[in-house]
């Protein structure tokens, strides 16, 4: 798996111009370049340059958001996981399950947090029992299964 740049190696792209076209983008991730680069005062060209750039370096994701229940995933789930040894194998393992669409590394009561997406109540029992559990260093679970979606945003901005 590819290294991503630290935040460090970021500071050089995420000047005011490049986080003025990622908010523009998060109001509309299909906004047209050259509707961005009049809202930030640059060309086309130039913003479709910074766009790839950012996409490139790991900072941006262009993608369409779906709500689950919509198309075909009728079970959603958080999964707090407890587990012994290092964190990054079983994060990696993880992050490899189709189902699995969020892993997180984590401080307090569980080491790592994952969000499952499944098409039935079958498949998560599948996905947590035989595949999540059998990684080595799990030794607890907690499920934590969605009844409803009231909210979910990815318009925070940029700082």
């Amino acid at each position: 798996m590819p290294s991503r740049p630290g935040k460090s190696e970021h500071n050089g792209l995420l000047d005011d111009t490049s986080k003025a076209i990622i908010e523009q983008l998060q109001q509309d991730g299909r906004r047209a370049y050259g509707a961005i680069g009049k809202a930030v005062g640059l060309s086309e060209a130039a913003v479709r340059q910074r766009v790839q750039k950012l996409i490139d370096n790991g900072i941006i994701q262009i993608v369409a958001v779906t709500d689950p229940t919509e198309v075909g995933f009728a079970r959603q789930a958080m999964i707090g996981i407890r587990a012994t040894g290092d964190l990054e194998p079983i994060s990696d393992a993880l992050a490899e399950m189709d189902e699995v669409d969020y892993v997180v590394i984590t401080a307090g009561s569980f080491d790592l947090i994952v969000e499952v997406v499944c098409e039935s109540d079958e498949h998560l029992l599948e996905v947590l029992s035989k595949r999540i559990r059998s990684i080595p260093g799990v030794t607890s679970t907690e499920s934590f299964v969605y009844l409803r979606l009231r909210k979910q945003t990815y318009s925070w901005g940029v700082r």
